[in-house]
């Protein structure tokens, strides 16, 4: 396989945690975000992407339904239980079952057959991380490489940088066994070739590298381009000219070319995106299920201020066995603070937070996720599908708010659902300290329709019923 300034295709279909992989694409640091340590640490959504896929290992397994909208309703639609099933080149499908797919997850059973159909068909899709989208449309575009031609066949656009080069990692590990295959990044750090056209088959890459290397400097032919993948397609629209120089692309494309397009969100803008993007496309949307919070025993305790917060955890410790813990605060600040004094009273402690560069936040969790430290204290930058199993106690020391000081009560739920996963039952403790920090609680306790009962951390025999 061609070589990327990442470290080389070669290298990335070794077997590999990604985690490791990370460490050799000279991820740049984050610059520091506006936000001090003493106001709300706010999430990047590609970051979150990025560390959700790397950290993920394997397929979620949580419920969801799908929902189906076809181009032609009288056409069958058409579903896989086995990989076999698709007709797969031989060395394609051991690829697939050496990164430990064994069977299609739900998206991939009505996708693969839509997306290796013939005639090609174009596919709209809303799916979140972990469902195995990129796995599907990765095969997709390895199934359509003619190797007797040595011209770029399949262009796949991702937000960033990171995004590309973990989606690359994914073509890497499934066409190991199809040598034959070549792959190309166009991402910052590559040089368009001079006076010569690519060879590859396969180009990942970002939109403003790609438009250069396509259209300005016309080393591929865009009109020989037979897929074409538009991926976290929500975050293009997020990313400031990203979604004009899609357009541009796409006007380049053969009217013939098969069009997929993907996003975690599908909102009114994004819809418009794909609208233009994709024509007579198949819509797919796999909704999941609301995290349960039937697992969950929710409480809360009125504390006078931080001290007394940090008192209330001290006697929850005391008083339950916790296998690990995740505590939620609202600033940078307060972790540390918090960080130092669990680290004095000799708990093993992790920080997560935005100061962090998306390396750093995976090796966090990596440790966290190994057990080597108990408890991880971090702000609203943990991404949603991190799950530990291990994890028997969610505390947010800050209850979650918007930017109105109301009750946020979507990141209430992702994060208590940190905890109750796996058909374990879990616990969630709501450190109480204003009027302000009371109304959030019952205001989410009446969105939910769930009870969060009173305890006092001061009462032994109140805290052990909280895990009876």
């Amino acid at each position: 396989m061609s070589t990327a300034t990442s470290g080389g295709w070669g290298t990335l279909s070794n077997e590999k945690e990604f985690s490791s992989m990370v460490s050799k694409l000279n991820i740049e640091e984050n610059a520091e975000k506006e936000t001090g340590d003493d106001k709300p640490d706010i999430p990047d959504a590609a970051d979150s992407s990025l560390i959700a896929k790397i950290f993920r290992k394997g397929l979620t397994n949580d419920k969801c339904s799908l929902e189906v909208q076809r181009k032609d309703p009288n056409n069958p639609l058409y579903s896989v239980k086995t990989f076999e099933a698709l007709k797969l080149h031989p060395d394609l499908l051991r690829g697939v079952y050496a990164m430990g797919f064994n069977v299609p997850s739900k998206i991939q059973e009505t996708t693969l057959p839509i997306l290796l159909a013939n005639p090609p068909t174009n596919l709209i899709a809303q799916s979140q991380s972990g469902t195995g989208k990129t796995a599907a449309f990765v095969l997709a575009m390895l199934s359509r490489v003619d190797t007797s031609k040595n011209f770029v066949q399949a262009l796949c656009l991702s937000p960033t940088y990171e995004l590309a080069i973990q989606t690359g990692e994914v073509a890497a590990k499934m066409s190991q066994y199809r040598k034959d295959i070549q792959l190309r990044f166009a991402v910052r750090g590559e040089e368009a070739p001079k006076d010569t056209k690519l060879t590859e088959h396969i180009v990942i890459g970002t939109p403003g590298k790609v438009l250069d290397w396509g259209v300005k400097f016309k080393v591929f032919d865009m009109k020989k381009i037979t897929v074409f993948v538009l991926d976290e397609a929500d975050l293009m629209i997020a990313t400031q000219g990203h979604q004009d120089q899609c357009h541009r692309i796409h006007k380049q494309l053969s009217n013939k070319c098969q069009m997929m397009f993907f996003s975690a969100t599908y909102g009114q803008e994004v819809m418009e995106f794909a609208e233009l993007i994709v024509p007579n496309p198949t819509i797919l949307r796999l909704k999941r299920e609301q995290e349960s919070l039937e697992n969950i025993k929710q409480y809360y305790v009125r504390c006078a201020n931080h001290e007394a917060k940090y008192a209330a955890i001290t006697n929850i410790y005391g008083g339950i066995s916790i296998g690990q813990a995740i505590i939620f605060c609202h600033t940078r600040k307060t972790c540390s603070w918090l960080s130092a004094k669990m680290s004095q009273d000799g708990h093993s402690v992790a920080i997560l937070s935005g100061d962090l560069n998306v390396e750093q936040r995976i090796a966090v969790l990596d440790r966290f996720r190994a057990g080597l430290e108990k408890v991880l204290i971090t702000t609203n930058v943990l991404s949603r599908g991190i799950d530990v199993e291990q994890v028997t106690i969610v505390v947010n020391f800050d209850m979650p708010k918007d930017g109105e000081n109301k009750a946020d009560c979507d990141t209430y739920l992702h994060r208590i659902g940190r905890t109750g996963r796996f058909g374990k039952s879990g616990i969630a403790v709501n450190l109480i300290d204003s009027e302000e920090s009371m109304t959030i609680c019952k205001d989410i306790e009446r969105h939910f329709n769930k009870p969060i009962l009173k305890i006092d951390t001061d009462n032994p025999e109140e805290i052990e019923n909280i895990q009876s």
